[in-house]
């Protein structure tokens, strides 16, 4: 994960990451209300400010995915037009970079008690859990996290409280920056691959969960036992299984394998 940080989504680094409470603060026109032209050529206040435009940018998100934030309807929710949202952010990437950076300020506030135990890779699972329980949550938080370091300073100090706990395991630097890579990264992807969007037939629930997974269970049962062996060997616990209690299995898995590497 560790290619993410300082990464915008064209694969430009920025030149110098922000501070944890820069995603308050207006691009542009400090605190001053937006405005823009009103009927008959006049001029109205669209009194937004850059905390109602994030958190109404994160309820659109999280009521119909990315594909639904545009400048126009985040506007209509918070009454203006598009023309006020660029008075806070300059592009749709900026709005979703922050929208993330947002989320990820309340897993920090979540994992401040997972620091100084007497198990570093205890606390280091504490926030790993925490922060796949955000992006599961939110399908569209996966592909946006740690983009962009000078608008998602607290994507970088989420980066750093993990990389701290490792810290404490007097690893290299190579070993501590592919252990921190190795975490982020499987808790990035695992919580972004669940979010993903069930299949139609679940989701407009003709089929239940369970029963679409039985089918696959079904066709691998189905299999010739000599052929796929392994698959056979795991049909009745893939039929039955936990998305979650999968997550935290491979997670305990990465994370006993570097309490080895730390002796």
């Amino acid at each position: 994960m560790g290619h993410m940080a300082g990464k915008r989504a064209g694969g430009h680094a920025r030149s110098a990451p922000g501070r944890p409470d820069e995603h308050v603060r207006p691009q542009r026109g400090g605190g001053r209300e937006a405005r823009e032209a009103g009927p008959g050529g006049g001029r109205r206040r669209a009194t937004h400010s850059m905390e109602a435009v994030i958190s109404e940018a994160v309820a659109l998100l999280d009521e119909a995915g990315d594909s639904a934030l545009t400048f126009r309807a985040l506007a209509a929710r918070l009454g203006g037009g598009a023309a006020s949202i660029y008075w806070y952010v300059s592009n749709k990437d900026e709005l979703l970079d922050r929208a993330s950076d947002h989320i990820i300020a309340q897993v920090l506030a979540d994992t401040a008690g997972f620091h100084g135990s007497e198990d570093p890779i205890d606390d280091l699972r504490g926030i790993a859990v925490t922060l796949f329980d955000a992006i599961a949550d939110r399908p569209w938080l996966g592909a946006y996290f740690m983009r962009d370091t000078e608008v998602q300073p607290n994507a970088l100090a989420l980066y750093e409280r993990l990389g701290q706990q490792v810290l404490r395991l007097d690893l290299t630097p190579k070993q501590s920056f592919h252990a921190v890579s190795a975490v982020m990264g499987f808790v990035v992807g695992i919580a972004a691959d669940l979010g993903q969007k069930p299949p139609a037939e679940v989701a407009e629930s003709s089929v239940e969960r369970d029963e679409h997974v039985e089918r696959f269970a079904d066709q691998w049962r189905a299999l010739d036992p000599a052929e796929y062996p392994f698959v056979h060997h795991i049909a009745e616990e893939f039929a039955s299984h936990d998305d979650t209690e999968q997550f935290r299995a491979g997670l305990d898995l990465l994370l006993a394998g570097l309490r080895l590497q730390a002796g």
